[in-house]
């Protein structure tokens, strides 16, 4: 679990969206961040000049999916200038040392953790084949399991969620409470979240679409994208989620389950028979 932080972010240019660096009290890392059009001032910072790991974001234009590159230099700036050729990213943060202790065997360490984090939970599409991890002595490896957890927390307030977990996120007064989809002999699980609404693994879609897919095409074309990502596997008379998928509402994933449009909030009951939407108002008139 993260511990509490101080952070402080520096807005160089001013700009939230534009170049900007992020430290936290007490912490001998350093992250710097900006958009790719700003890729000339990010790089004449000297921070670049010296070893550090680095991520490439932006969207796969064949899939549109969030995508990222994971890399380590031991010269980052001279490292970057290499990436030029690779058209879909649009933002880079990279992370270095104030102390300058990181070796090469350091930051291949961090590279190898955030790749095999970033796969697990599987938000983006991770660009890199194999992880390119190293082994480190128990001390080093505990002082940089310390830096990825840092780098975890900085992140989400630099833009990029690549390592969020995906989890719902309920009142912590209660328990996470289950919904239920179900339509013909199809039933599915799901629970809300702070980015929408996650299908549990084992959950059912029906195997054929509606008609009104012709001339609303999302749901037909997720189902697909599902499919080819081995999210949902057809089986003899439906459709199983492989995995816990987070999709962007609850009408997203009921549409993904009826093979057709669904509005979200009625079609996703709990077990004591009462509509998300219900939930929802009931909540909000509580407070």
């Amino acid at each position: 679990m993260n511990q509490a932080a101080t952070v402080k972010i520096f807005l160089v240019n001013g700009d939230p969206a534009g170049l900007r660096t992020a430290e936290i009290y007490g912490w001998t890392g350093k992250a710097v961040a900006g958009p790719r059009s700003q890729l000339e001032a990010i790089l004449e910072r000297d921070e670049s000049a010296g070893p550090g790991v680095y991520f490439l974001t932006g969207v796969n234009p064949e899939t549109g999916k969030d995508r990222v590159y994971i890399g380590e230099a031991e010269k980052v700036r001279a490292r970057i200038k290499l990436h030029l050729e690779r058209d879909f990213w649009k933002s880079l943060v990279f992370f270095v040392s104030h102390d300058e202790n990181f070796t090469k065997a350091h930051i291949k360490y961090l590279e190898g953790k955030v790749i095999n984090k970033a796969r697990d939970i599987g938000r983006y599409e991770v660009e890199n084949r194999n992880a390119s991890g190293t082994k480190l002595p128990e001390a080093e490896a505990a002082y940089m399991d310390d830096y990825f957890r840092k780098v975890e927390q900085l992140l989400p307030l630099l833009g990029q969620e690549f390592l969020k977990p995906i989890r719902a996120s309920m009142p912590r007064h209660r328990k996470s409470e289950l919904y239920f989809c179900k339509i013909k002999d199809v039933e599915a699980k799901g629970k809300r979240t702070s980015d929408g609404f996650i299908v549990l693994k084992g959950s059912a879609a029906v195997l054929q679409e509606r008609p009104s897919t012709q001339k609303y095409p999302y749901a037909a074309q997720l189902r697909q994208q599902l499919i080819d990502d081995g999210v949902l596997v057809p089986s003899e008379k439906q459709l199983i989620f492989e995995k816990d998928y987070e999709f962007s509402s609850p009408s997203a994933a009921a549409s993904v389950i009826h093979g057709g449009q669904a509005n979200g909030l009625m079609a996703w009951v709990s077990a004591d028979g009462v509509s998300l939407k219900h939930r929802e108002e009931s909540e909000a008139s509580n407070k």
